[in-house]
């Protein structure tokens, strides 16, 4: 028997975190229909999928036991930092062992979602079209947005014409694109470093342009990945701040001796390097650290150190915007760089209007994004069944920032676009899984 969309919640996306939502969604029982643009799952992780953004180098920056499922652990011949075709491999399957693929349909993009009231429960319409069909538009008890947040350009304004290319890193795929090129990345991100130890190998030379200094985490420590070393034992955060840093400059030395910037910030307070080899190649001389760029002048790419040097390539790492292209911002509540949202879930004026991987955390894996998932499941049937417990969260989500919990973990981050939903990872697994555990 087809349930009505009327009583189905609309899930948007099958990458890691709308496979999460859909696999919470039927293990309580909540109806929803799932919707893809791309042929299959994956998300970012499909370099298939026209949006995604990884390139054929691309590994995990967290190990694969800080970041798998626990419902579904990544089988023990997966590399510690697994590769994008390991990762699509693990989706398929976890979307096989849990008969996800029938929940979805595929090749189809959301055009529009709007409530049809501004009522708290309002129905809301859903306009979708799959491939080159009319589009159709169906009424929805509710909405859940996992659409990712890796997909949409954040693209930098330069000062000056230059007569080379500029590429942002979404464009990146291979290595061999820059053979033969003088490159300059801007920035030193993870993706701007990865995309910098690739392109040794064959552009004719790199260099990086940084406006800040950066905290480098090697991959391996003591010959075990990074993140499985400590983190049993909780301190303060000025005291985690102080040791951690201290620690890492006896694996990795200090960077300002390769010319980058002294970090104005604490560690922790914004999302730390994570490569054990570009500290290695700059080393080397095979990549340059240069200044923040002032200006471009035909070839010439001026620095704000007074420094000049002719590239052919500008490749700026600049990060992603959050983009909700189907969906009106006022609805989320976005307030200057990002929506403000309860736990970064859950829209204040609506009862099923929920977002899912708008949250950034060292460490937080795609287990934090499956206990969303788990917590909008457990509000979502608490609502249905008219349990007070859910009535609670609804009051609670609707009474705005000064009733929510601190997510920050004592950490001052840094006011970025991309730090704008960041949270501590302890601080923020603890407030979800205590929500739905009240949940019942």
């Amino acid at each position: 028997m087809t349930t009505a969309t009327e009583q189905q919640i609309a899930l948007i996306g099958a990458g890691p975190s709308g496979l999460a939502g859909a696999r919470c969604l039927q293990k309580h029982g909540v109806p929803f229909q799932g919707f893809e643009a791309h042929s299959e799952v994956g998300g970012l992780w499909n370099i298939g999928n026209p949006r995604s953004t990884v390139y054929a180098s691309a590994h995990l920056i967290s190990s694969k036991r800080m970041t798998e499922f626990s419902e579904f652990p990544m089988p023990d011949h997966v590399a510690d930092y697994p590769s994008h075709r390991e990762l699509l491999d693990y989706f398929r399957a976890f979307a096989e062992r849990f008969g996800l693929n029938a929940h979805f349909r595929f090749n189809t993009r959301v055009l529009q979602v709007a409530p049809e009231s501004a009522a708290p429960d309002t129905l809301w319409r859903v306009t979708t079209q799959t491939g080159d069909d009319a589009p159709v538009t169906a009424r929805y008890k509710g909405v859940v947005v996992a659409n990712g947040t890796l997909a949409e350009p954040s693209v930098p304004r330069f000062e000056g014409h230059f007569n080379g290319e500029i590429w942002h890193t979404a464009r990146y795929k291979s290595a061999t694109q820059l053979a033969g090129k003088r490159v300059l990345i801007v920035g030193a991100g993870n993706s701007g470093c990865d995309i910098a130890v690739d392109a040794v190998h064959h552009a004719r030379s790199i260099d990086i342009s940084v406006r800040r200094g950066y905290y480098f985490v090697p991959k391996y420590v003591f010959g075990k990945p990074a993140d499985s070393v400590g983190g049993k034992i909780r301190l303060p955060p000025w005291l985690k701040q102080r040791i951690d840093s201290t620690i890492l400059k006896w694996f990795t030395g200090d960077p300002v001796r390769f010319g980058f910037p002294k970090p104005n910030y604490r560690m922790y307070e914004s999302h730390p390097v994570v490569n054990s080899l570009i500290l290695y190649h700059i080393g080397h001389g095979d990549v340059g650290v240069r200044a923040d760029v002032q200006r471009l002048d035909g070839d010439t790419v001026h620095f704000k150190d007074g420094s000049a040097r002719d590239y052919d390539l500008i490749l700026t790492a600049t990060g992603y915007k959050l983009h909700y292209p189907f969906l009106d911002h006022a609805l989320l509540n976005w307030q200057g760089m990002a929506p403000r949202l309860y736990l970064n879930i859950f829209a204040p004026g609506f009862d099923r209007l929920a977002v899912l991987g708008m949250v950034e955390a060292s460490g937080l894996g795609w287990q934090g994004r499956y206990e969303q998932a788990e917590l909008v499941a457990r509000y979502f049937k608490g609502l249905d069944d008219g349990a007070p417990p859910a009535a609670a969260l609804k009051a609670l989500k609707s009474a705005g920032p000064g009733r929510w919990p601190d997510l920050s973990g004592g950490y001052r981050y840094l006011q970025l676009e991309r730090m704008a939903y960041y949270v501590n990872k302890d601080a923020y697994r603890k407030a979800v899984r205590e929500a739905a555990q009240a949940l019942g």
